[in-house]
C-alpha cells in the first residue's frame, strides 16, 4: 500500500540541539540550547510537472539548509553540511546486535534536531558492501568499493575506499559501501548503460527502470540524495551530475527499500513527510524500530 504523498508543508519551530532526554523532557527541558529549525515551503509537483529549480525546504538560524527539485522523474534533495550533517544507523537485523550510537530507529539524541531521513544500501549480504560504526565492523570494508564516510568532526565525503577514502589525519566513525562508484569526478561510471543487472543489483522482474536511490557530494561539500520510481543506472547518474554531483555511491534500489523524508515538528515529536512521489515508504517512517540501515540528517 502507498503511503499518501504531502505537497505542501510550511512550519517554524524550535527544536533542542543538546537534549538527549524523552521528546517531551528534551522539548521543555529550561535552559537547554535551541536553534530556529525550519521546515518551510515544502512544494513538490508531480512527475508531469517537475519543479527543476533548487527551492529550500528546511533552514537553520535563518539559513537555508536543505533544498528539493525534480528533474526528469528523480527527486533530489541537497543538504548543506555546515548546518547539518549526517548520521548512519544501524538496522535492527542488518547488522544487528544492541548498544550503537545510532541505532533502528530516530533516537531521544536526535528525535527534536532531525531534517530528513533516507535509506541506506543493500542488504549487508549481498556482497559489494561495508558496513562500520561505533569502531564496529558489521561488513568488513573493500577497497576500492564505493564508499560514504563520516567523519568524527561531523563531515561526510564519498570516494572509493583507500583510493580517495578516509581523508588523512581524520577519523572516521563510520562508513557505508555499497559498489563502486556511481559517479567518479563528475563522470558517470561507464558501466551504468551496459551492464545494469550485474553491475548495479537485481531488480524485481528484471527491467532495468526501477525505483533506485544514490547519495552523492558537490565539488563544494554539499550533499544530494536522489531517488525516484523508474529509474536506471544511467538516468540516477546523470540527473546527480545534473545537480553538479562529483562523487555518488548507488543507495538501495527497488520499491520495498527506498524512501526519504523530511520530519515536521511539534512539541509531541516529528511527523515525516515523504519526499519522492508515490513513493512505497518505510513502515514507521524511521521513528519505529526498521531492520536495515539509514541515514538521518541532523542539524548542528
Amino acid at each position: 500500500m502507498k503511503l499518501p504523498f504531502v505537497s505542501t508543508v510550511a512550519l517554524l519551530l524550535a527544536i533542542a540541539v543538546g537534549g538527549c532526554g524523552s521528546q517531551s523532557n528534551a522539548a521543555t527541558k529550561k535552559g537547554s540550547a535551541h536553534t530556529s529549525f525550519a521546515l518551510s515551503s515544502l512544494a513538490v509537483t508531480g512527475p508531469g510537472r517537475p519543479a527543476t529549480t533548487w527551492k529550500p525546504v528546511a533552514s537553520l538560524g535563518g539559513q537555508s539548509a536543505a533544498w528539493i527539485a525534480q528533474r526528469s522523474g528523480v527527486t533530489l534533495l541537497r543538504f548543506d553540511q555546515r548546518l547539518v550533517h549526517v548520521a548512519l544507523h544501524a538496522g535492527l537485523r542488518e547488522p544487528g546486535g544492541q548498544s550503537w550510537t545510532y541505532g533502528d530507529r530516530i533516537g531521544a539524541r536526535e528525535i527534536h534536531r532531525v531534517v530528513a531521513a533516507f535509506n541506506g544500501g543493500f542488504k549487508l549480504s549481498y556482497g559489494s558492501v561495508g558496513f562500520l560504526a561505533d569502531e564496529r565492523v558489521g561488513v568488513p570494508l573493500t577497497a576500492g568499493l564505493g564508499s560514504i564516510v563520516t567523519y568524527q568532526n561531523g563531515t561526510t565525503d564519498i570516494g572509493a575506499w583507500h583510493e580517495g577514502v578516509p581523508a588523512p589525519g581524520l577519523t572516521v566513525i563510520s562508513v557505508l559501501q555499497n559498489l563502486h562508484l556511481l559517479v567518479d569526478h563528475g563522470v558517470a561510471a561507464p558501466t551504468v548503460e551496459n551492464c545494469i543487472r550485474a553491475c548495479w543489483g537485481g531488480t524485481l522482474g528484471g527491467g532495468a527502470n526501477v525505483t533506485r536511490s544514490a547519495l552523492g557530494i558537490t565539488r563544494d561539500g554539499q550533499l544530494v540524495w536522489a531517488a525516484g520510481q523508474s529509474l536506471s543506472p544511467a538516468m540516477i547518474a546523470h540527473a546527480l551530475i545534473g545537480a553538479a554531483v562529483v562523487r555518488a555511491v548507488q543507495l538501495d534500489i527497488n520499491p520495498e527499500w527506498v524512501a526519504g523524508y523530511l520530519y515536521e515538528h511539534h512539541p509531541g515529536g516529528p511527523n515525516a513527510i515523504p519526499v519522492v512521489p508515490g513513493q512505497f515508504g518505510i513502515p514507521g517512517r524511521f521513528l519505529t524500530p526498521y531492520g536495515r540501515d539509514f541515514f538521518t540528517v541532523l542539524a548542528n
